[in-house]
């Protein structure tokens, strides 16, 4: 169990991507940080995402523009940030008239570019569907459409990639570890926090920051024994990954009968990921599951473009999560803003408490900086910002991009399987040094758990990643819970519970 300091400046609850990304901005502006999250770190929203790194074309009919502008901007810093963990991708647009008409969405591609501050990115254009690659798995009747850029990500691997960062500027990182009360003594946050297998600790700190996502009302109100007129809806939105449609690295954004979109791209190699849903979450804040209308919806939504007609029988795996979206009074749960909103409560003498309500994946950056540029007050002697120009770990590459790096390690380790270096290599950048160390060969890398994992990797996840199940490996550490069977991972839960004394499977 991690020492825990008496006192803090910033006490960070919930460690998703917008709790870790505050953490590392904090602890790099001279602030001690603690970061404490009730479960395991990106368990919830923050791994159930789209994965893609994106303005948000569909803003754009919402009138969005600032929005959209923002998260363009952090298209390309997350680029030069994480380049191992965030790629460019092509996506493909079927043009079907009687949904939006031609001219409607060149004007949205045109908006799309002209505000996007682009580096790496290409213009986007009008293509013929049937030309290679485009037309292969589509559906013969589809002539023309469009292509433009956004970009993919891990998102799980990006925020352990901040969280990562914010442990090496200082910072505590405290997974499974819930607060379960914080009261409020003049310019202190008086905090009670429970880490699973241990008994309460507690913990004094100069602010508080409120990133539980889908639990931000709720801890409020019940954490902390405030009143708050905010409100939340959350919406559940979920995903189904398929056998492979298509051959080819890009991805198609398809335009359904109800006037919402889906995204279908090549995913784990062997695999098409397609999502996404809004469905209304009536329940507390927990865990979602697909249900079978979403995944019924999604099927047919793809059967509209793909000559291979899908079954909910097709699906080999599926995620859900939950957003929490500020409520802005719209009705229709889709045209409800992904923009996030900050509200600081706290006078003049008193500890401050941030929320943070909403937000999206893509734009969490710079949430972090407006979310300290709130707190400034309560810290004068706060460093400036310093985010956008800095690598996350593993992104230096030692000065080569992605391919090149590869293609280094596979020489320096000619004994290792280059899909096996490739894997590592995507998860880590130029941390697979650390992961490696001098292992030159398989044997060295210790037992094969299945696919590309290994116990030398496994054993850098505990010790640098807080990981401690099977799920925090097989699912946000990497994706090889696709890839291995049930003995595999059951020997991968003795070994873990061996390792960490953890009793979880």
């Amino acid at each position: 169990m991690a020492n825990l300091p008496p006192e803090v400046d910033l006490l960070v609850v919930g460690g998703g991507i917008n709790g870790a990304g505050i953490a590392r901005d904090a602890a790099g502006r001279g602030l001690t940080v603690v970061l404490c999250e009730q479960h395991d770190l990106a368990q919830h929203t923050s791994s159930a995402s789209s994965k893609l790194v994106h303005g948000g074309l569909r803003y754009l009919e919402q009138f969005q523009f600032r929005l959209v502008r923002e998260a363009l901007a952090e298209r390309e810093v997350l680029l030069r940030a994480a380049p191992h963990l965030v790629r460019p991708m092509r996506f493909v647009m079927p043009h079907v008239p009687e949904l939006r008409p031609a001219w409607m969405i060149r004007i949205g591609l045109f908006l799309y570019d002209y505000l996007a501050r682009r580096d790496t990115l290409p213009d986007s254009q009008r293509i013929d569907l049937r030309a290679d690659p485009f037309h292969n798995g589509l559906k013969p009747g589809l002539s023309r459409g469009f292509l433009y850029s956004d970009c993919w990500v891990d998102d799980a691997r990006l925020v352990i990639a901040n969280a990562r960062a914010a442990a090496d500027l200082g910072a505590t990182i405290l997974p499974r570890t819930a607060c379960i009360s914080a009261q409020r003594e003049g310019a202190h946050w008086q905090v009670t926090l429970n880490t699973v297998g241990a008994p309460p600790r507690q913990l004094r700190c100069r602010a508080l920051a409120n990133v539980t996502g889908a639990w931000a009302k709720q801890f409020i109100n019940k954490n902390i024994a405030l009143d708050t007129p905010y409100r939340l809806k959350l919406v559940d939105g979920s995903h189904i990954v398929v056998p492979r449609l298509y051959a080819g690295d890009h991805a198609f954004i398809l335009q359904n009968d109800d006037r919402r979109v889906i995204f279908a791209y090549p995913y784990e190699s062997n695999y098409t990921l397609i999502g996404t849903t809004d469905v209304e979450h009536s329940d507390e804040p927990g865990d979602c599951r697909a249900s079978a209308d979403e995944i019924d919806y999604l099927c047919r939504a793809a059967n509209r473009y793909f000559e291979r007609a899908l079954t909910p029988d097709d699906v080999v795996w599926h995620y859900c999560g939950t957003r929490p979206l500020f409520d802005d009074g719209s009705k229709n749960i889709s045209k409800i803003t992904r923009d996030y909103t900050l509200r600081v409560d706290g006078a003049r003498g008193e500890a401050p408490l941030l929320s943070v309500f909403g937000g999206k994946l893509t734009t969490y950056r710079k949430l972090a900086e407006h979310a300290l540029s709130q707190l400034a007050a309560w810290f004068p002697t706060l460093k400036p910002e310093w985010t956008a120009g800095a690598r996350l770990p593993g992104g230096t590459l030692d000065g080569h991009g992605t391919e090149q790096y590869l293609q280094h390690q596979i020489a320096e380790r000619p004994g290792i399987a280059p899909e096996v270096l490739a894997a590592l290599v995507a998860r880590h950048g130029d941390r697979v040094s650390a992961v490696l160390a001098h292992a030159r060969t398989t044997a060295q890398m210790g037992y094969h758990f299945g696919h590309t994992l290994y116990a030398r990797e496994v054993n850098y996840f505990i010790q640098h990643e807080w990981a401690r199940t099977a799920e925090d490996v097989l699912w946000r550490r990497s994706k090889c819970g696709l890839h291995i069977n049930i003995q595999q991972k059951q020997l991968l839960t003795h070994y873990l519970r061996n390792e960490t004394g953890s009793s979880e499977g």
